[in-house]
């Protein structure tokens, strides 16, 4: 917030030396020389010859972009080496340790240790300024720092402070401190006005936070202190204490209820008429900040947890709460991250209701403030915030903060981006030039530090596609591929990804800001960096066609690079496509030609595909057959039908498998889906037509493990699962009552229902399902059959059916799936309590001796010790 945020007359009259505007943004960055551009592309392209667009001609301005720094540039410089830094003194050793390393708490600590011991003031103030570009908005340091001016002559040093460090601070404590030392300088009681436009300077910033509770305190105490010499100054008084108490009742501070009850004190000790109008128009904006201040509570008892005690430094002094930097991947990391945008989420819906959108803004500002100190090494924090103020607040102030984050992150993705399209819209394109040459810069030395840990040996020169290809090769080699040996390289790879999207990216930046001729520039750098992958060739080839609708220098571009990343085959595949999609029938068909070859069956899978789909298209039949036959030998398991079915398909129509196999598409979504290759798969099999549909209970089956997440296709080869498990022997059925086999001899009357009171209507006498695979249109002669009878499963009762008809077929479920016994047993022994207002169970009757197991009970669950429960109704 800036002080176009303060009120006019704080902006005017409260314009002491400690209240200057405090320029919060980073001097600009240095601007790179700019080299010429050299031809990035051969002039020889194999089958498809055309003028080169890259070559610079003579009398034709070339194009000139800022380069990055030349690392070899300081080889000639002395640097430091261990034992050199062994030999100096115990306070530069620290400066040269910690230019090394700028986030090194103990590092820090002891070097402000030596350096007040020093009693050197010059040290003193080296010592702090370095702590403080490393850590902005240390309160704990600010303070240590500024006690060291608080005495007669150096006052001017000190308010210089307070100009830097107040407005940027969230801390309650720094402005405490700077509350006390404007005290100190006015005592005098000419200067009370001064005081109080100190603490409404203070509580414009802080004030909302929940811990300046002592400020709004001290601030009414020192407004009751005033002293008044006539009716109209006392008068002035009251009506200053009202505000400050109507104000500070609506913010959930830690001492809230006490000065509530101040409030209704003050108020009804000087009129007890208007004392209940006032109380009652707040009632309400108390009440909510009360229940806001539980929730902030319960946010803040994670996010701010008191400091664990630690011993004192060796000069006496209490340590700073300095962090160290942690990976967003670490998991302690992503819960903090995750607790911090909750409740910077919850703040920004404005739970407490605030009408007045400065003071709303405040609020939300100084969470931010207290969020990015709490989260300094994580981007995701400081880019909420870049965004929330630039929205609400300013720009200028957002784009500080996004110099700040960078300070921290320098290698944060988001962050980057993020400043380079700020300074875009600015039309600061040589500042975002430098921007990616040092972000493309840290990439190369992270990715150097981890090639170290795959490859010490210096002696490994190859260069860098070389290089991965043999890592990947030796690591295959060694049989660790399901083993953690894996995980270095893992992380090599990802990390020469991320470098390939900072050069495609910085590669959009330049043809969109300032077109194709530096985007072409940035391509030429790019291709001379040893550790480029064939992203970036393929982005640029994209690039080139979509910006000039011509053809002839991507295909350069995929030719050029295919010399490079031919054992990609998703390289290939992408150039296969290319030009395909520009109908260049004859370089496809000889690149597919010529690389097939080269891959192993499962890489080249997909190139297969690719090929073939377009021989079903735009081919001929003899082509395709013949294509078929070849992939055939390579893989033999595949079905025969399917190949047959996708010639005859449409993108995800596929009428053989859904009129002629009876697969149906899957209900919800698409019906069907599309592979890699390009074959489409119908998921779920037709159920079998019926008038009314009575679905069979049957035993789930074990969810497939296939690469394309299990579910049969159409065109699957039955699993040879060997012969058939013998089946379960039938469950012995209760000898039937005299009465039921008297009603189903004369079969004059429908059998009698006997149930339980609660139990679902429906019982013994029931129509059994029909057999697996049976006709389920003539269930009723199934009673005419004892036989089958007795074999049946298990009774669907009419609801359940009708419920089940509804449900899609079970090959269609890709869920978990539960063992039912081990569900049933679960309901069986939980202790269920009885619902409220109906009547009480009647006891159970005496049952007759089982014979075999008996059947399901249906009554309602009665508790662990069963007979009817004690409540009364």
């Amino acid at each position: 917030m800036g002080m176009e945020d303060v009120p006019s007359d704080y902006q005017d009259e409260h314009s002491i030396e400690t209240h200057q505007d405090y320029g919060q943004h980073l001097s600009s960055m240095t601007e790179g020389q700019a080299d010429d551009f050299q031809d990035p592309l051969n002039d020889t392209y194999g089958s498809i010859q055309t003028d080169n667009p890259y070559e610079t001609q003579e009398g034709k301005q070339t194009t000139q972009i800022p380069e990055k720094n030349d690392s070899n540039a300081q080889d000639d410089v002395e640097k430091p080496t261990d034992s050199d830094e062994t030999s100096l003194p115990e306070y530069e050793a620290l400066q040269k340790r910690l230019e090394k390393n700028r986030f090194d708490p103990t590092s820090w600590n002891r070097l402000i240790d030596l350096a007040e011991e020093s009693g050197d003031l010059e040290k003193i103030k080296q010592a702090y300024e370095s702590l403080l570009s490393a850590y902005p908005n240390i309160a704990d340091a600010q303070i240590a720092y500024l006690e060291h001016f608080m005495q007669p002559g150096l006052y001017p040093h000190a308010e210089a402070l307070f100009n830097r460090f107040l407005r940027p601070s969230p801390s309650v404590q720094l402005w405490k401190f700077y509350l006390t030392y404007v005290r100190r300088m006015n005592a005098d009681p000419s200067t009370r006005d001064m005081v109080i436009k100190a603490y409404e300077f203070s509580l414009l910033y802080i004030g909302q936070d929940k811990d300046s509770s002592e400020i709004w305190r001290e601030y009414l105490d020192f407004l009751k202190a005033g002293e008044t010499h006539n009716t109209w100054e006392e008068q002035q008084k009251m009506d200053a204490l009202r505000r400050v108490y109507q104000r500070v009742v609506q913010i959930p501070l830690e001492n809230l209820e006490q000065l509530w009850s101040e409030y209704n004190a003050f108020e009804v000790g000087l009129n007890k008429i208007t004392a209940r109008k006032f109380i009652q128009d707040l009632s309400k904006a108390y009440m909510t900040a009360k229940e806001a201040l539980k929730q902030v509570r319960s946010h803040l008892a994670i996010l701010c947890p008191p400091p664990a005690p630690v011993p004192p430094t060796s000069a006496g002094r209490k340590p700073f709460n300095l962090l160290e930097p942690t990976s967003p991947q670490n998991e302690g990391h992503r819960m903090r991250a995750k607790s911090w945008r909750a409740y910077l989420q919850w703040e920004e819906k404005n739970p407490l209701d605030i009408e007045d959108k400065s003071v709303y803004n405040a609020r939300v500002y100084a969470t931010y403030k207290k969020a990015v100190v709490r989260m300094r090494f994580n981007p995701e924090t400081w880019y909420m915030a870049y965004s929330w103020i630039e929205k609400n607040i300013k720009p200028d102030e957002a784009i500080g903060y996004l110099k700040n984050g960078l300070d921290a992150n320098p290698a944060s993705f988001i962050l980057n981006f993020a400043y380079a399209e700020a300074l875009e819209a600015a039309k600061n394109y040589v500042e975002v030039h430098n921007l990616f040459n040092r972000f493309i810069e840290l990439l190369h030395e992270e990715l150097e530090k981890q090639f170290q840990i795959l490859a010490p040996d210096p002696t490994f020169t190859m260069n860098g596609t070389a290089i991965v290809q043999h890592l990947t090769t030796s690591a295959s080699s060694s049989g660790n591929s399901s083993s953690g040996d894996l995980t270095p390289l893992k992380e090599f790879l990802k990390r020469r990804t991320e470098l390939c999207i900072a050069w495609i990216t910085y590669m959009r930046f330049a043809r969109r800001a300032e077109g194709l001729k530096p985007a072409r520039a940035v391509f030429g750098k790019a291709r001379k960096d040893k550790w480029i992958g064939w992203e970036v060739y393929e982005a640029a080839a994209s690039l080139e066609y979509h910006f000039t609708k011509m053809t002839d220098v991507p295909t350069r571009i995929y030719e050029t690079g295919l010399t490079k990343f031919q054992s990609e085959s998703e390289y290939v595949m992408r150039y296969l496509k290319f030009l395909i999609s520009i109908n260049d029938e004859t370089n496809a068909r000889a690149l597919f030609e010529r690389m097939i070859g080269t891959f192993t069956p499962e890489k080249a899978r997909p190139l297969w595909e690719t090929w073939l789909g377009y021989e079903y298209n735009y081919g001929d039949l003899t082509s395709a057959i013949k294509l078929e036959k070849r992939m055939s030998e390579i893989y033999p398991e595949d079905n025969s039908m399917r190949r047959f079915a996708q010639r005859h398909m449409y993108g995800n129509h596929d009428p053989i498998a859904e009129r002629d196999l009876g697969y149906v598409r899957m209900p919800g979504g698409s019906g069907s889906s599309t592979s890699s290759n390009g074959s489409t798969k119908l998921e779920t099999p037709a159920p079998a037509a019926s008038s009314i549909p009575t679905p069979v209970l049957q035993p789930p089956a074990k969810r497939p493990t296939s690469s394309e997440r299990g579910r049969p296709g159409p065109y699957s080869e039955p699993p040879d699962i060997g012969p058939p498990p013998p089946s379960k022997r039938a469950r012995e059925s209760s000898p039937p009552r005299e009465r039921d086999r008297r009603d189903r001899d004369r079969r004059d009357a429908p059998p009698p229902i006997r149930r339980r009171y609660g139990s679902p209507d429906w019982g013994r006498n029931s129509p059994p399902p029909p057999r697996r695979g049976g006709d389920v249109g003539h269930s009723r002669d199934w009673d005419k059959d004892p036989s089958v009878h007795d074999d049946h499963r298990s009774v669907v009762p009419p609801p359940a059916t009708f419920f089940l008809g509804l449900l899609p077929p079970h090959p269609g479920f890709d869920g978990p799936v539960f063992r039912v016994d081990d569900l049933m047993q679960v309901f069986r022994t939980a202790s269920i309590p009885s619902g409220a207002g109906g009547p009480p169970p009647p006891p159970p009757r005496a049952r007759s001796p089982p014979r075999g197991r008996p059947p399901p009970d249906y009554s309602p669950y009665q508790g662990p010790g069963g007979g009817r429960p004690t409540r009364r109704y």
